[in-house]
C-alpha cells in the first residue's frame, strides 16, 4: 500500500507586499539561525519543547527538524491580500498583485518555490468583492504571462470569511471564466475556503453550512482553514477569551471534521498568536538580556508546539504559521508526533500480521482489521509529510506495506 498523495503540515501566509521570489529560503534561514541560537543541541531544543526523558526519540527528532529546516523549511505559502496586507488604494493592491505574481513564477523557474503555492483575495462580501475579483484576475493574468501560460502545481486561491453558497460559487464561476478564456484545463486553480464566520457553519435554519460550501466549489475544493479569531470574535467572545482551544472553537472544529473529512478535504487549524522573538536586540547584551531572550524564545515555541500536537491528535494535520521562528516548533512538534508513536505502532502491526487471520490482544490493546486500518492511515500520513519513511516503516514491520494492506482485504 503506497502513500496517496503529499499533504503539506503547514502554511505559511505573508503579506503580498513583502514577497519576493526567495521568500521562503530566507524564512528557513532565520529559523535555522534561531535554533541554532537558542537550541543548537538535542537537548537543548528537549528542553525547549518540554521533551524528557528518551534522549534517542530528542536525537532524532532534533535531527529531522534540523534537515527540514535546511531542505525545504516551508512547504506552502499563502501571498495574502487580506489580514496581512489590509485596505490599500486601488493602484497600489494592483501593483503588488502583477509583482508578487512575478516574483512566484520566478521562484518556480529557479526552484525556490514551495511545493504548495497560492494566494489569498479580500471576501467576496458585498464590500470587498470588487476589489477581490480585481486582484483575482490581476495575479493569475500576470502569472500566466511569466509562468509560460502554466498554472503552478497544488495552486490555490483562497477565499476568506465566507458566509454563503453564493460567495463560493461565484468565486468558481470567476475562476471557471479564466480558465475558459486562457485555455486552461478545467479546476486547475484549486479554491480553499476559510471557515471564520459561524454563517459558513450552520445557516439561519441551523442546518450545516460546510458540505453545501464544498459542493459550491464545484469540485475545487481542496481544503478548508478554520480562522479561530475571527470566529470567537463573530461570536462576541472577548480578545482575552479566545484561543484554538475554546470550547466555541472546538464545537466547530469537531463539525469540520464529521462532515469534510469523509469527503477528502484537507483540515487546517488556526495559527498561534505568540510569536518566538527575543525581547533585546543587539550585539552587546547583558546576561540577563540573553537569559530573558532564552525564554521568550522557548516559551512561544513550547506554546506552538503544544498546539500543533493538539490539532494533529484532533484530525487537523495541518495550521498556520506567521513568522519564520515558528518553524522550528512546528516540524519538531510533527516529527515528535510521527516518531513518539513509531515503535508501539509497528508492535502493534507486527502483532497483527503473526496473526493475521483473527483479532488480536496486544498488551492491553485489542486490534482488529478496523483499528489495523487506522494504523496503516498513520504510517501513510507519516510518509506524506516526510516525518517517517517508507524504508524505515517496512524494515520495523518486516513487510511490505502494500503486503499489509493486502490482507485487509
Amino acid at each position: 500500500m503506497q502513500p496517496a498523495n503529499r499533504e503539506p503540515v503547514h502554511v505559511v501566509y505573508g503579506g503580498a507586499h513583502l514577497f519576493k521570489f526567495d521568500t521562503s529560503l530566507n524564512l528557513g534561514r532565520i529559523a535555522l539561525n534561531t535554533l541554532k541560537t537558542y537550541a543548537s543541541t538535542p537537548s537543548g531544543l528537549g528542553e525547549a519543547m518540554g521533551i524528557r526523558g528518551d534522549e534517542v526519540l530528542i536525537h532524532r527528532v532534533f535531527e529531522r527538524t534540523r534537515y527540514k529546516l535546511e531542505t525545504e523549511p516551508v512547504e506552502d505559502f499563502r501571498i495574502d491580500f487580506e489580514d496581512g496586507y489590509g485596505p490599500r488604494p486601488d493602484d497600489e493592491e494592483d501593483s503588488h498583485a502583477k509583482a508578487a505574481a512575478v516574483e512566484l513564477a520566478r521562484s518556480i523557474a529557479e526552484n525556490t518555490s514551495t511545493a504548495f503555492t497560492g494566494f489569498r483575495i479580500k471576501a467576496f462580501s458585498d464590500a470587498t468583492r470588487k476589489r477581490a475579483k480585481r486582484t483575482l484576475n490581476i495575479f493569475l493574468s500576470q502569472l500566466l504571462e511569466s509562468n509560460e501560460g502554466a498554472i503552478p502545481k497544488h495552486f490555490s486561491v483562497t477565499l476568506p470569511k465566507v458566509a454563503n453558497v453564493e460567495e463560493v460559487a461565484a468565486l468558481d464561476r470567476e475562476l471557471a471564466k479564466f480558465e475558459n478564456e486562457h485555455d486552461i484545463a478545467s479546476r486547475s486553480i484549486e479554491i480553499e475556503l476559510m471557515i471564520e464566520t459561524p454563517a459558513a457553519v450552520f445557516d439561519h435554519e441551523g442546518r450545516v453550512m460546510l458540505p453545501r460550501l464544498v459542493e459550491a466549489a464545484n469540485g475545487r475544493c481542496a481544503s478548508a482553514h478554520f480562522g479561530a479569531y475571527d470566529y470567537t470574535s463573530a461570536l462576541g467572545i472577548s480578545a482575552r477569551h479566545q484561543s484554538l482551544r475554546h470550547p466555541a472553537c472546538e464545537f466547530a472544529k469537531n463539525i469540520m471534521l464529521a462532515t469534510l473529512a469523509p469527503l477528502g478535504i484537507r483540515l487546517v487549524d488556526s495559527v498561534t498568536t505568540e510569536i518566538p522573538a527575543p525581547l533585546h536586540r543587539g550585539n552587546e547584551l547583558s546576561d540577563d538580556q540573553k537569559i530573558e531572550n532564552r525564554e521568550a524564545v522557548h516559551h512561544a515555541w513550547k506554546t506552538q508546539f503544544d498546539n500543533v500536537l493538539y490539532s494533529m491528535s484532533n484530525g487537523f494535520y495541518q495550521s498556520w504559521d506567521l513568522h519564520p521562528n515558528q518553524l522550528v516548533a512546528r516540524y519538531a512538534a510533527v516529527n515528535y508526533f510521527y516518531l513518539l508513536s513509531m515503535d508501539q505502532e509497528t508492535r502493534r502491526l507486527r502483532n497483527y500480521i503473526a496473526n493475521a487471520e483473527q483479532a488480536t490482544l496486544t498488551g492491553s490493546v485489542f486490534d482488529d482489521a478496523a483499528s489495523v486500518r487506522g494504523l496503516i492511515k498513520f504510517f501513510e500520513r507519516g510518509v506524506r509529510c516526510n516525518a517517517l519513511s517508507v524504508a524505515e516503516i517496512e524494515a520495523a514491520i518486516n513487510m511490505k506495506l502494500t503486503d499489509v494492506g493486502a490482507l485487509l482485504r
